[in-house]
């Protein structure tokens, strides 16, 4: 028998009514932590933390809740930017098409770079998650008292809420916060603790920003083995608007979503590939197996119990769980199909 909780009993009563299931362990897990959190007694400023990161955090997921189902991308770049800027104008482009697409487009709802963000999408496309500075205002004019808004205190939750809602990411040039929300987000993505996302790189002509971090990439991280080339192939440089939507457009343009069960990667496809091209997949992406190959695969179990996108088609394979930047590439290729 597991050993019960002193609080077992207060977590039943708090939970009652909440169908059994993985929604009612994390919610017991929850409580619990919170409750052995205190139980520590732990010094004010961690209380403060813990208790300021989890309320804002809810307060993001309300916020996020109302749009779920919709398509985001989120617009990284700095709030320096000026609206005579190219920057600024390229900005505003690639929400605003983005945005005739059906995408809400996600920004940190300051100045400059976010503003042209929210500006080209439009308020009733744009949703901001801003960070509370004490030299920046508030909320930038498109956004401000939108139910689609929400200020956070920490930068780690504020990253969380950038990231984890969004299918695409457009990084424009920026200062040390762009960089920092980039690489996170490259890092993320790099070691399989993201999704597989398209991540565009723009830049304007004549103002290669991200051509020379990219030269940084090749030439020092790559060339001292800190990172493998293929990881160069988890973004896209361009110095076009439309090369950026169609990217983020075109990343699902057959693939659709992956998930695990067990080891094995399942990643569900709109079109069913032939054999011809399952022959392909495993010429160029069997060493990703970490046994067997790549096969056609109806839904699993836990699929079918949660009813899991069940009119897709699936490819599965036993994942080695290294390699993501060809597990991008490989998802490129599906997207040929």
């Amino acid at each position: 028998m597991p050993e019960l909780h002193p609080a077992d009993e207060l977590f039943a009563s708090l939970l009652e009514g909440m169908p059994t299931g993985a929604d009612k362990r994390h919610a017991q897990q929850l409580l619990r932590a919170a409750v052995e959190l205190v139980q520590q007694h732990p010094e004010t400023l961690d209380l403060k933390i813990a208790a300021a990161a989890l309320q804002e955090m809810g307060d993001a997921f309300e916020m996020f809740s109302h749009s779920k189902g919709e398509p985001k991308v989120t617009i990284f770049g700095s709030a320096r930017t000026k609206p005579d800027d190219p920057l600024y104008r390229a900005t505003k482009e690639v929400a605003y098409r983005l945005a005739v697409e059906g995408w809400m487009v996600i920004t940190g709802a300051g100045p400059g770079i976010m503003q042209a963000g929210m500006e080209g999408a439009g308020r009733e496309h744009s949703i901001g998650v801003s960070i509370r500075l004490p030299f920046e205002q508030s909320a930038n004019e498109v956004i401000l008292g939108d139910s689609k808004y929400v200020s956070m205190k920490y930068f780690f939750t504020r990253k969380l809420m950038l990231i984890k809602e969004s299918l695409g990411f457009v990084c424009m040039p920026g200062g040390f916060g762009t960089i920092d929300e980039t690489f996170e987000l490259l890092t993320l993505t790099q070691t399989g603790k993201g999704l597989p996302v398209p991540i565009v790189f723009l830049d304007v002509p004549g103002d290669p920003y991200w051509d020379t971090v990219d030269a940084f990439v090749r030439e020092q991280l790559v060339a001292r083995g800190f990172v493998a080339e293929a990881d160069r192939s988890l973004y896209l440089i361009t110095d076009d608007p439309e090369v950026a939507v169609n990217e983020i457009i075109g990343f699902y343009r057959n693939y659709d979503s992956m998930r695990y069960v067990g080891d094995t990667l399942i990643l569900r496809l709109k079109h069913e590939p032939t054999a011809e091209q399952m022959q392909l997949l495993n010429r160029r992406f069997g060493h990703l197996c970490k046994t067997g190959g790549i096969h056609p695969a109806e839904a699993f179990g836990p699929e079918k119990k949660e009813g899991d996108k069940l009119h897709l088609h699936r490819i599965a394979f036993v994942f080695a769980k290294h390699g993501y930047g060809d597990l991008r590439e490989m998802i490129d290729l599906c997207n040929t199909f």
